[in-house]
């Protein structure tokens, strides 16, 4: 009688997860979400081909007060850079020779515009300021505008349109323009908007706006309520009736302070309560909130939190850093600050943390912010004034080819790295969420090199240290228990002194006819 034949066909699998470089995702179910989204994704970047930790940040300066505003000078051979805190205006342009250039101001968060060479800066509280440079020196003055009926120090933000500045006056529908085109200085011309905005409140912002009507660039002026409303003109002087025309009144989510709207990509990014929203979503011209997609909409959930427990704080603002390919928004939370950051590229989003700015602001194509005591110059070195900077990620949820139950046996997340550091990698099963907490670097908490000591094992399924070889991309796998039909990888880190780069994670892995 022959032996009865076992069948032990081998079953089990490997599959190969990409990084998550398709950024944050507060918006889709965690059951729905694409495989290259992240659940959390705190002080990762997703770019191209991978997700990258942030670098860190460096004192610039001290000067001993909260900075609530940083501005940006820009003349061929002779850039400014200035920092304004505790009623005081310096010239922070070289860090060994800072300048106390101004004082006995009321208010430190200012908004401002350069037009012709020269620097226009308001606040509502003070009188408008104003700086040139010539080859006779610097200049830094105040502002000489007159008008019938006109209270400078009222005037709150300024932006140009037409080659014409145009402010906004404080607590009012009122905007006030330069009554000739050109001029940065003398008379400036009253344009009540009462009439034309039904819900009241108080004009925010000013922005001009380019947009392509079907018969070449037409170039618009917004002006943009508390309460979500927006007036759009065309035209070239608010004086002549036939060279100025409302285009229309539109209704968005209401805007969120004086800082709300930034020129990102040919288009107006406004702050709301509902999200970061482009001006040619919320508007059409034919037809109002026919498409009202907010720019931030996988993010929305984040953001409506946000906006809804703290849209009253100052510091809400956004800005642009070419040199990091990135958009970030600051966001008060609490007594602290987060910030939503997007690529430029490919949208995708992630958010930055235990970063203390009231304010950002680029200079010489690099970006700063402005904290309690100091300006830090961000985007440099690899911790946060030599604090670890702690990095997230949790990966959307993926069943790796089947739906079938199956149990994880080993994860290898291919990384590279610029130094050694402490790894905590582990799945998350069926949407269960444990928590476990950082390792900090190898060389910092006496953790042990590779392969010096056991590194992972079944009896500690869930973190591994971890350290890469300088340089290289490091392929090795990791033991992991799990059991369940869907798997989230998370990802964190601890580190000073790294630059991190996680390009995917191979997993291996038995399905469930040899498990039950």
């Amino acid at each position: 009688m022959s032996p009865k034949q076992i069948n032990r066909n081998n079953t089990s699998a490997n599959f190969i997860l990409p990084a998550p470089i398709g950024g944050l995702n507060v918006r889709d179910s965690l059951d729905t979400m694409a495989i290259t989204d992240a659940i959390v994704m705190d002080n990762y970047l997703p770019i191209a081909n991978k997700v990258v930790l942030r670098k860190g940040y460096v004192p610039y300066v001290n000067l001993g007060c909260r900075i609530s505003t940083l501005v940006e000078y820009c003349k061929p051979g002779n850039n400014k850079f200035f920092a304004f805190g505790n009623g005081k205006i310096w010239d922070i342009t070289n860090k060994e020779d800072v300048k106390e250039i101004a004082t006995d101001f009321s208010h430190d968060y200012w908004q401002y515009v350069q037009f012709k060479d020269y620097l226009i800066l308001v606040n509502g509280y003070d009188a408008p300021q104003t700086f040139y440079s010539s080859e006779d020196g610097d200049n830094w003055q105040e502002a000489m505008f007159e008008g019938i009926n006109l209270q400078p120090f009222k005037l709150i933000n300024v932006t140009v349109s037409k080659q014409r500045l145009f402010f906004v006056e404080k607590g009012s529908l009122n905007a006030w323009y330069s009554q000739g085109a050109g001029e940065v200085r003398g008379t400036l011309v009253k344009f009540d908007l009462s009439s034309i905005f039904r819900k009241g409140g108080e004009l925010l912002s000013i922005a001009s706006w380019t947009q392509d009507a079907g018969q070449g660039v037409d170039d618009l002026t917004v002006f943009i309520t508390s309460e979500g409303e927006i007036a759009v003109y065309g035209g070239n002087d608010p004086g002549d009736a036939s060279d100025w025309s409302l285009r229309g009144v539109f209704q968005m989510s209401r805007p969120i302070g004086y800082r709300c709207a930034m020129q990102y990509q040919g288009d107006i990014v406004i702050i709301s309560e509902d999200g970061y929203i482009p001006m040619s979503k919320a508007l059409s011209l034919d037809k109002a909130n026919s498409s009202q997609v907010s720019f931030s909409d996988k993010i929305r959930g984040l953001v409506l939190e946000r906006t809804q427990q703290s849209k009253d704080k100052t510091g809400w603002q956004s800005i642009i850093y070419s040199r990091g390919g990135y958009a970030i928004f600051n966001v008060p939370v609490a007594q602290q600050f987060e910030q939503h950051v997007v690529n430029v590229n490919s949208g995708a989003w992630c958010r930055f943390t235990d970063i203390r700015s009231f304010c950002w602001g680029t200079f010489g194509n690099r970006i700063f912010f402005g904290s309690d005591n100091a300006v830090f110059l961000f985007d440099e070195g690899y911790s946060d004034n030599g604090v670890h900077i702690c990095g997230t990620v949790e990966q959307a949820y993926s069943d790796f080819g089947t739906p079938n139950l199956k149990r994880i046996q080993l994860i290898n997340p291919r990384t590279k790295s610029s130094a050694q550091y402490a790894l905590i990698v582990y799945t998350n099963m069926d949407f269960s969420s444990q928590k476990c907490p950082y390792m900090e670097n190898i060389g910092h908490s006496d953790l042990n090199k590779w392969n010096s000591t056991y590194w992972s094992c079944l009896k500690n399924p869930v973190g591994s240290k971890w350290a890469t070889l300088k340089g290289k991309i490091r392929s090795q796998w990791i033991a992991n228990s799990a059991t369940g039909f869907k798997a989230s990888v998370v990802f964190k880190t601890k580190t000073r002194g790294n630059l991190i780069e996680w390009f995917d994670t191979g997993v291996r892995y038995e399905q469930g006819c040899s498990i039950m």
